[in-house]
């Protein structure tokens, strides 16, 4: 397969759709499926267990998080190998991401503001029932309440953008977070629990929610479903430079001496 037009107007895109898979494990799927691969491609995970923090490739620790109470909680910390702000993720994140060749979007220039804002078409059908959908700077927002947030990682020929999606969360996991100093302007330092809301509290379940998302895609995209260990053995001798990872306890403390 290729990642060109197939079968008239529309390209093909592979489908994963995995459960409860850990993020630290997809991020590493999803980076040699941008690097190794020349095929469209969507990765739907509803959930992730254990709970981690996931951070963009030049995030900073102690600009981000509260360090301390990560290193008492013994929360792993994961940095990816795209852009974009840090989240929380745990059993009740949905994730979405697409990984896409230069060809699969006719006429899309490969800077993060077009692919969000071509994003942001493709989702319309899918909360077109709920009022002020919308893309504000970085995030999927209904009217000023953040529901999901993005990051984008281009190459010469080949994008991706991924999305996680809050289903629900805890105030007491979103403490981990600090206010980071390049908040989007409609935040207007509001705390986490004033600035995001629940997906759950819109849709009638997780199923219909990522049911919802193919049917979108299906609008651009001829959709085949993909089993996840062929593709691990599709893709397990292709090698790349890998630049997610995971810090360790040292690098965490190492990160507190920034704050003194």
């Amino acid at each position: 397969m290729t990642g060109g037009l197939q079968n008239g107007a529309r390209p093909v895109m592979r489908m994963l759709r995995l459960e409860g898979f850990p993020i630290f494990q997809q991020l590493l799927l999803e980076e040699r499926l941008l690097r190794t691969s020349n095929d469209n491609w969507c990765v739907i995970n509803d959930g992730t267990s254990p709970p981690a923090i996931v951070m963009g490739i030049s995030g900073k620790p102690e600009k981000l998080l509260d360090v301390e109470k990560v290193v008492k909680d013994d929360l792993c910390v994961i940095k990816r190998f795209s852009g974009g702000g840090t989240v929380v993720v745990d059993e009740d994140t949905l994730f979405v991401s697409l990984i896409c060749s230069r060809s699969a979007v006719p006429d899309l220039q490969l800077y993060p503001r077009h692919i969000m804002n071509w994003t942001e078409l493709l989702y319309v059908p899918v909360f077109e029932k709920v009022h002020g959908f919308k893309l504000r700077e970085h995030d999927y927002v209904f009217n000023d309440r953040k529901f999901g947030g993005n990051a984008q990682s281009i190459t010469k020929n080949r994008w991706l953008h991924h999305t996680s999606f809050l289903w629900d969360y805890r105030d007491s996991r979103m403490a981990y977070l600090k206010v980071p100093e390049r908040a989007p302007a409609y935040r207007q330092a509001r705390d986490h629990s004033d600035f995001i809301c629940r997906l759950q509290d819109f849709f009638p379940s997780r199923e219909f929610f990522v049911d919802s998302i193919a049917e979108g895609l299906e609008h651009h995209f001829i959709l085949g479903e993909e089993n996840l260990n062929d593709v691990v053995d599709e893709f397990a001798e292709r090698s790349h430079i890998s630049s997610t990872n995971v810090l360790s306890r040292d690098d965490l403390a190492a990160s507190l001496k920034h704050l003194s």
